[in-house]
């Protein structure tokens, strides 16, 4: 739609409108909604914030596993999904799992299901780290499970799992959630699983950064980054906790581990049970933290995942993903693997470590194999034994759990700043120059990302400056470069760049209107206030409603 056609004023009138769309495009960013008091929000909603559903899933002599509850009711999965949630949220190895065991899966969600609450999940992922962003693509599944002995069922035993059904990653919240949920559950069946929704669905929607005070079932959680020892109060973590258990089996190449992730590498971990498998996959996912892991992670994977025939086929090399098994047939299906850690039983591992070579694959042929990492894998970065020593130590010295995870934690996250500050620096000199954003024409575009300028950088302002590590960076970067992390984390940046583009750009054109004066004939004004009505009827009743103002005399 023309408005004016008039030379300079034109172009700046042209531009007045297009950040006008832009504008009304990021309303819902720059007005939030308040959560306890809007009446926008619908029955459930704010439980959809948390779950999309709460699954009960139980075992049938003849129908095998089957979903037996879904609530809340109104809840759609596609005959696929529950497919899915069926097998895996029941162990699939000989380890027994006598008593109670929780664990964690991921899989596809069906295509074509959107969200009814995009404007408050919309600024709730702005506003959230990258490990704590919602799935896009995949649900996230919170398992646990019960197997008890009982003489009176025809199988000799009670096999149930509570499901809880999330698109946030939010590891440590909801096993601490199931904790209080799922005994209650089991004794007092379905009158307290619907009376624990209708708590959730009075739960403010998640806000990263703050402290939540969150009610359930007579407890009160409160969900933050730290804790406290308060009696009566859940204060727990909402990030996937990085456990320096799941790496006691491979102790000494935790450095070789975080390249494998970092590369996207194929990566599978045999683990005994599903809690070992989902703990020590999510560990590696996270240990490349702040940077978010981009390629596909399987914490528990089966033989009946939609997917099995693709990941173990031999005719083609494996995809980027890292598995989680513990069905011994996998050693055998799996077997051409490039990169294979073997996981003991946690609960048994001694208080001493010994060093282990990395084993060939060859000597890999059952899921009874000895504990370690098989692979041919060559490191770029030379071995940092000062890490290995301290961790070391602090195992024979018998330090606190809690101790050794912030130790690796910590170490993890020097590494992958040391080696993302240098292509955060040169893609920030991608950027346009402000003095070089004109009112009078439309915004700059970025500089291209050229690999070799890039490597260029790096003699003068490389990771040496802040990690003391040696080895060959300059192939490490090459080979990240290719794979879908780097993608991944540039097509973000290279987002957030745009938007601070068109912010920068409305923001000159507005003071050069307020500067100017502009004026303007009635008929333009008149062209003009019906385009900006158009813009304003096309947007969502919600937002018509905050930019509503009633006209003043």
């Amino acid at each position: 739609m023309v408005i004016y056609n008039g030379g300079k004023h034109g172009k700046l009138l042209t531009n007045i409108v297009s950040v006008t769309k832009f504008h009304f495009k990021m309303l819902h960013r720059i007005y939030p909604v308040k959560h306890d008091t809007d009446p926008l929000l619908l029955p459930w909603d704010r439980f959809s914030a948390w779950l999309h559903c709460i699954c009960v899933v139980g075992f049938d002599l003849e129908l095998g596993q089957a979903v037996e509850v879904i609530y809340p009711h109104h809840s759609k999965l596609s005959e696929k999904e529950k497919t899915s949630i069926c097998y895996l949220s029941f162990p699939d190895s000989n380890s027994g799992c006598l008593g109670d065991t929780q664990f964690c899966f991921r899989f596809r969600q069906a295509s074509g299901r959107k969200s009814s609450l995009g404007c408050f999940l919309d600024q709730f992922d702005r506003d959230a780290p990258v490990c704590l962003k919602r799935d896009q693509g995949h649900y996230y599944g919170y398992v646990y499970f019960r197997q008890v002995r009982d003489k009176s069922l025809k199988r000799g035993y009670f096999q149930k799992s509570l499901v809880l059904i999330s698109k946030l990653p939010y590891v440590t919240f909801f096993h601490s959630l199931l904790k209080l949920v799922a005994p209650e559950y089991f004794e007092k069946q379905e009158p307290c699983l619907e009376a624990a929704c209708n708590d959730i669905d009075r739960w403010p929607t998640p806000h990263p950064g703050k402290i939540l005070v969150l009610p359930i079932m007579g407890t009160v959680m409160k969900a933050s980054s730290t804790i406290t020892n308060q009696s009566n109060i859940y204060k727990i973590y909402i990030y996937i906790f990085l456990h320096q258990q799941c790496f006691h089996p491979v102790f000494f190449h935790i450095q070789m581990l975080w390249e494998l992730v970092l590369l996207g590498e194929a990566l599978v971990v045999m683990a005994p049970s599903p809690a070992e498998s989902s703990d020590t996959v999510l560990a590696l996912v996270s240990c490349i933290s702040p940077l978010r892991y981009c390629s596909d992670f399987r914490p528990y994977f089966t033989i009946h995942d939609s997917e099995f025939k693709e990941y173990t086929t031999r005719t083609q090399a494996p995809p980027s993903v890292i598995l989680g098994v513990t069905n011994p047939f996998f050693a055998k299906t799996l077997q051409h693997w490039p990169h294979i850690i073997r996981i003991g039983d946690m609960k048994q591992a001694g208080e001493t470590v010994k060093q282990m070579k990395v084993k060939k694959l060859k000597n890999l042929k059952t899921l009874d194999s000895k504990p370690g990492v098989y692979s041919a894998y060559k490191p770029f970065l030379n071995k940092d034994e000062d890490i290995i020593k301290q961790l070391q130590k602090g195992v024979q010295q018998k330090r606190p759990s809690a101790a050794q995870n912030a130790i690796l934690r910590r170490y993890f996250l020097e590494l992958t700043q040391s080696f993302i500050i240098p292509l955060e620096r040169y893609v920030a000199s991608l950027m346009p120059l402000q003095k070089n954003i004109s009112p009078w024409k439309s915004p700059p575009q970025l500089r291209p990302f050229l690999q070799e300028d890039f490597m260029k950088t790096l003699e003068k302002a490389g990771p040496q400056l802040t990690s003391p590590l040696k080895g060959d960076w300059m192939g490490l970067y090459r080979q990240f470069l290719r794979c879908p992390n780097f993608d991944g984390w540039f097509r973000n940046r290279r987002r957030e760049m745009m938007k601070k583009l068109e912010a920068l750009h409305l923001e000159a054109v507005c003071e050069e209107v307020k500067r100017e004066q502009l004026p303007l004939r009635p008929g333009t004004l008149t062209k003009l206030q019906a385009h900006i009505d158009s813009v304003i009827l096309s947007l969502p009743d919600d937002l018509q409603g905050i930019l509503h103002k009633p006209s003043t005399p």
